[in-house]
């Protein structure tokens, strides 16, 4: 019997999320499972590269995002109300169990439509969580939404999440759904894909003399705290000599979509902070890159910087650690599960100080490099391997079907 097992995903970009709905489609194609990807919003041009040989149907892109800047998070559970309804209602499309992630309001819709369809829902992190409520109005907004989301998680046949720490942070949030002990299910790697011949071209990213480049792959967005990485690099300068520090540059690599404001902005911000800092012609900004370009960017530097604070899982440590590249990350959330410190990189407190302690590490011993590299790839292979995601994977959705 073949199982058909139909992906719900509000935007198919790139970014963690994307990755894991990706791979998750990818295992369950590979396990002889028929998979579609519905989505509001998918641009061929800006997303993973395995997309492109996955079915990706799209409906509900006219929705707004937002009201005037506001209201992001009722327009999305519109968008994706609308996008259930039109897979129920016009589609025709046929399937067993729906894989869901991020919003949740469209749960109840699948559960009451004529044929009921099992629901796993893939937990990121509660999105109640990843918001101010800093006005009077913000709260009021909010509490509604804040109520549905819970209220529609519990209605998932099946609930995982990306880490431990996710897990915690899920029983800690959602208090009426105290019943319920999520799985956790780690992001994986495709190990092919970091295995091919990388032959994108960087040339004119860093000066020919700065041979000790430093990494930083996060999207323009402020809750991964980039301007870090930027105060470290000020930090390491006062450690270094000036005949080693001439050969430091630090590359910020992140997701840019023009049509976010946040992106616009903060590209800005972290601009004129390496201005300020006085350390922008040992500072690279790169946007929106290629796999081939990440891959490129992975091999030739010596170490990777991650420095977003209570991260709930965090595939970029994976990616760095399976190419042989060490980690210097912030010391919470899903860091504390993947990056062992002082063996596949180093675990600091969000402070310039401790990072740019770290970054010297690799200025003064370039050996390191390799020593914890090696290490790390080893620890990505034997704990976070694409078979053990998609074993457990493909044992969830056999259980909800029989």
């Amino acid at each position: 019997m073949v199982y058909k097992v139909l992906f719900l995903h509000p935007d198919l970009g790139l970014g963690g999320a994307e990755r894991l709905v990706l791979d998750a489609a990818l295992a369950l194609q590979a396990r002889g499972c028929d998979v579609q990807i519905w989505t509001t919003y998918y641009d061929p041009d800006r997303c993973f590269a395995e997309s492109r040989d996955l079915p990706v149907m799209c409906a509900g892109n006219w929705l707004p995002r937002t009201v005037f800047g506001h209201g992001a998070a009722l327009c999305i559970y519109l968008r994706m109300i609308y996008l259930v309804l039109y897979i129920l209602l016009l589609s025709g499309a046929e399937f067993d169990v729906v894989f869901c992630d991020q919003v949740s309001a469209c749960i109840p819709f699948l559960k009451l439509a004529r044929y009921p369809k099992k629901v796993l829902f893939y937990c990121h992190f509660p999105d109640l969580l990843l918001t101010q409520r800093q006005s009077f109005l913000k709260r009021i907004y909010r509490a509604p939404v804040d109520w549905l989301e819970e209220k529609t998680t519990g209605m998932a046949d099946c609930i995982v999440v990306n880490s431990c720490f996710t897990a915690k942070t899920f029983k800690n949030t959602f208090t009426t759904l105290s019943h319920i002990d999520p799985d956790v299910l780690y992001p994986s790697l495709h190990f092919s894909t970091f295995d091919t011949t990388v032959n994108a071209d960087l040339g004119g990213l860093v000066p020919q003399e700065r041979m000790l480049t430093f990494l930083s792959i996060n999207r323009y967005e402020r809750k991964k705290n980039l301007i870090l990485a930027l105060e470290a690099l000020h930090d390491l300068q006062r450690r270094l000599s000036a005949h080693d520090w001439e050969k430091v540059h630090l590359i910020l690599a992140g997701g840019y979509d023009q049509r976010v404001l946040e992106n616009v902005e903060y590209y800005e911000e972290l601009k004129t902070i390496a201005k300020k800092l006085d350390i922008q012609d040992h500072v690279t900004f790169l946007r929106s890159f290629t796999d081939e370009e990440k891959l490129s960017l992975l091999c030739s530097c010596v170490c990777v910087l991650y420095t977003p604070s209570n991260e709930h899982f965090g595939i970029v440590p994976l990616e760095a650690m399976y190419m042989c590249c060490p980690v210097i990350a912030v010391n919470s959330g899903g860091p504390l599960e993947t990056v062992v410190n002082d063996v596949t990189g180093f675990l600091c407190d969000p402070v310039p100080a401790q990072f740019s302690e770290a970054m010297e590490k690799f200025v003064k011993d370039p050996s390191l490099k390799n020593s914890m590299g090696m290490e790390g790839r080893t620890r990505v292979k034997e704990k976070f391997s694409a078979e053990a995601f998609s074993n457990k994977l493909y044992q969830y959705i056999c259980r909800l079907i029989q």
